[in-house]
């Protein structure tokens, strides 16, 4: 039963197509062995979410809705990833969630298994006094990032997939006058160094 329907949570994900996923790790694990830890990354991030009890809904990429349904059930509901750039497609989700009334809005990857309700919680109640709340990931980018008003101009000009995402993302805050919050620092699980965090991260509550 959810508890609040002015708060929502954007999950982020790839369908796990073996050559498409997760393609930094394929030298570790192999194509077949990439896809499907993005499978299971994905998975696991929804079965957080869902321990949450806060409305969700995932935004994906790489297969259509049908698949999607497949894969992760039809009671779950979906939305394509829309936008060239990551940095539109982050913005396009935050802009239709806010066109819909929504007060408070998190978008999280499927990267993480560090993650939990407790990290979700704690990100939505910053957003009481804050504009802005970030999830800082150990590679310089972000796991999380959450908003009670549509500030498109935050997605402009980050070199998105490198290690300067967060301070760009910052700077831009700065600029934009905005109240920022900061969540503890965690693992994201892009390189073949990262993936003992995986072992680590699959033991959560």
């Amino acid at each position: 039963m959810l508890v609040n329907n002015t708060e929502r949570i954007i999950v982020y994900t790839r369908y796990p197509e073996a050559g498409l996923a997760k393609t930094r790790l394929i030298p570790a694990l192999g194509e077949a062995g990439a896809a499907n830890l993005q499978k299971l990354m994905t998975e696991e991030t929804v079965k957080t979410v869902q321990k949450a009890k806060i409305e969700f809904e995932i935004h994906f990429t790489g297969c259509s809705f049908n698949t999607m349904q497949v894969w992760l059930g039809s009671q779950l509901k979906y939305n394509i990833q829309e936008g060239k750039t990551l940095g539109e497609r982050i913005s396009n989700s935050f802009k239709g969630a806010f066109s819909e009334g929504i007060k408070k809005v998190l978008i999280i990857g499927t990267d993480c298994p560090g993650i939990t309700t407790h990290h979700i919680k704690k990100a939505f109640n910053s957003l009481q006094n804050s504009d802005l709340v970030l999830g800082p990931a150990r590679d310089g980018g972000y796991y999380l990032i959450g908003l009670n008003s549509f500030q498109p101009e935050l997605f402009n000009n980050i070199k998105w997939g490198s290690s300067l995402v967060y301070q760009q993302t910052m700077a831009t805050a700065r600029k934009l006058h905005l109240k920022s919050s900061t969540l503890e620092e965690l693992v994201d699980i892009d390189r073949p160094e990262d993936l003992s965090a995986w072992c680590r991260g699959v033991h959560k509550i």
